[in-house]
């Protein structure tokens, strides 16, 4: 607020201060009395919302540098600079400690102009367990502290699939599940196409298995060069010895590896296993590059988008480096960046600590380091160019669609609810969220409806939408668009429900009814508040087929969800008197098998390799499951 000519207060529209007037008298006086040592800044909006958190080595010079000398400043910084209405500091013992602080309190508050990268998928990963006397490698979405070994990630699944498919059958692991290994009576039709050892039912020696999974490591590490010369030379040795059947099985392995590496690209020939990053931005939005090179060949390149930050160039890369190497398994030796990283030493002790492994970084100024990192450059500028050209045609749809609707802007947010249940049994209602005409399925919700005892669709909406919007438990931004599945019943519902709760007019709502083709109806119907017929989206099918699949999506969250918790019923109740079966081993059951359907296929050998039942027990409940009561 300032002073008009007349003493009247007029709202200057600013959050904290704005580029001509300097920081606020707040802001001025705490920049006073922050510390000059290492630790972590956290700004806040009007709202009192952390919008952005940093760590600094000398918090006082890096605050001031946000809040002095404001002029000079790029456009897009000050603008961001000036929603800064106040901050909070903590101070650290070391700029390591700092380093960790921030990270975490990042993952905790996800603040608005942070690099949070978002690569719109879980990539795959390869899975070996060494523990087991015959270790076979399975696909994961998720790396768990398990003491097995990842391989990864893998850029698609047909990826993860063709590695999987070439490993297995050039180094002839078992491909069956450990459960399915102990049940077995006879080999697997790998075993008689001759790719397969038959571990499960033959006599195999475990040591000609173990090397063979050291070579498979080899090539899943990116070394096939090294493997490659190890058995040139064992082949050599075992025709001398004219052991030729040997022989000829090496040179499969060596015809099988020559044939994938002839696919792969060169690009260094000093073997270093290397990351090279690569960045491009714009106003609204960034890319990051990360292009793997592994024994010297490219092996993966993949691409992160990030929205704009209060970060410079160099802070926005290490702040990548932070949130990406933690989760991988296999770091690279170095990591090759196109900016100047500031503390790039205790970066690279923190990456040390969460990776186990030393990582160089280091920006290269001449030579084929450089070369490589403009190559990593130009592709991401090209993704970048894609993804913008994508996102203005999204824009167009949404700008149509917020017109339709009598939106003064274009609903950047929106939320689609969807119920589901058999008879009244099991309710569930799915929420999904679609950000700029995108689904971002991270901030998915599924709720199991509570306090309805009977069917009622219009009950079930009632009780999720108090819940999503209760004030104790509001998570996340308010959606521009609110929309729900089932035409004006349910849109009276919601209305109900926000005027109840104070929030009606805070954003705006929507159903979306199915087309009645017994009606003469050819598309679905939108309908709003304050309107009886339903929206004419006239020439913008692109807006109406918008709204359709944020339905459809909403719908088939909803249906799987409650799949999942009509078969955890199903199974528990159906096993109620089952001799010998508690909760744990319910639990078990679900786990393993996840429907009562394929328990009861199952046969006693298999559900004896569940964990708590032996070979007795399994008979046990084989016998319940098919006896007259229950068959």
């Amino acid at each position: 607020m300032v002073m008009n000519m007349g003493g009247e207060e007029v709202d200057t529209g600013c959050e904290g201060h704005t580029e001509a007037s300097g920081p606020s008298l707040l802001i001025r006086e705490k920049l006073v009395r922050v510390a000059t040592g290492p630790g972590v800044y956290l700004m806040k909006d009007g709202e009192n919302r952390i919008i952005y958190v940093g760590k600094a080595k000398n918090l006082r010079r890096r605050l001031a540098s946000y809040f002095q000398r404001m002029d000079r400043h790029p456009v897009k910084t000050g603008v961001l600079v000036a929603k800064i209405a106040d901050f909070d500091t903590i101070l650290t013992e070391s700029e390591n400690e700092a380093l960790l602080l921030e990270s975490t309190l990042i993952k905790r508050h996800r603040p608005r102009y942070n690099v949070i990268l978002k690569d719109d998928k879980q990539y795959p990963f390869l899975r070996l367990d060494l523990s087991h006397p015959f270790p076979n490698l399975t696909v994961v979405r998720r790396i768990q502290k398990d003491h097995a070994r990842y391989f990864g990630p893998f850029s698609s699944g047909g990826a993860v699939r063709e590695t999987l498919k070439l490993v297995n059958r050039t180094f002839r692991l078992r491909t069956c599940k450990d459960t399915v290994m102990k049940s077995r009576s006879r080999p697997c039709l790998n075993y008689q196409m001759g790719v397969c050892t038959g571990a499960c039912c033959k006599e195999v020696d475990a040591e000609a298995y173990r090397r063979n999974v050291r070579e498979a490591v080899l090539v899943l590490k990116g070394k096939t060069p090294v493997l490659l010369t190890k058995l040139q030379r064992e082949m050599k040795k075992a025709a001398l010895a004219q052991n030729f059947e040997k022989a000829a099985e090496i040179r499969d392995k060596l015809f099988a590896l020559e044939r994938t590496r002839e696919s792969q690209v060169v690009v260094a020939t000093d073997l270093v296993d290397r990351d090279i990053l690569g960045r491009a931005e714009v106003p609204g939005m960034g890319i990051f590059t990360l292009m793997r090179v592994r024994s010297g060949l490219l092996t993966d390149t993949r691409h992160f988008v990030f929205r704009e930050t209060l970060a410079d160039p160099g802070e926005q890369i290490a702040s990548f480096i932070r949130q990406y190497y933690p989760e991988q398994p296999q770091p690279p030796r170095e990591i090759l960046v196109p900016e100047d990283i500031e503390d790039t030493e205790a970066l690279s002790e923190a990456l040390h600590t969460w990776t186990g492994k030393k990582v160089r970084i280091t920006r290269p100024l001449r030579g084929e380091k450089v070369k490589l990192l403009d190559w990593a450059k130009s592709n991401a500028e090209k993704e970048l160019e894609e993804r913008m050209a994508l996102r203005q045609g999204d824009e167009a749809v949404l700008e149509a669609l917020g017109a339709r609707l009598g939106m003064e802007g274009f609903p950047r947010r929106i939320e689609c609810f969807d119920n589901a249940n058999i008879s009244g049994q099991n309710p569930v209602t799915g929420m999904v969220v679609f950000i700029d005409g995108r689904p971002d399925k991270a901030q998915y919700r599924r709720y199991r409806i509570r306090h309805v005892p009977e069917q009622d669709d219009y009950a079930y909406m009632d009780e999720t939408l108090r819940r999503r919007f209760a004030p104790e438990k509001l998570e996340g931004p308010l959606p521009d668009l609110l929309l729900v599945d089932g035409g004006k019943g349910q849109l009276n519902i919601a209305i109900e429900v926000l005027k109840d709760m104070g929030i009606f007019g805070s954003f705006h709502v929507a159903a979306i009814a199915k087309m009645d083709v017994e009606k003469g109806e050819s598309e679905d119907k939108i309908f709003i508040p304050g309107r009886m017929n339903p929206v004419n989206m006239g020439k913008d099918p692109q807006a109406l087929f918008l709204l359709m699949r944020i339905r459809d999506e909403a719908h088939k969250t909803a249906v799987g969800f409650h799949r999942k918790q009509r078969n955890k019923t199903t199974l528990h109740s159906r096993l109620d008197g089952a001799p010998g079966v508690g909760p744990k081993r319910k639990a078990a059951l679900l786990s393993h098998f996840g429907s009562f359907k394929k328990l009861l296929a199952a046969p006693v050998e298999e559900i004896s390799a569940v964990e708590g039942f032996s070979q007795q027990s399994a008979r046990r409940l084989y016998a319940f499951l098919h006896s007259s009561e229950l068959a």
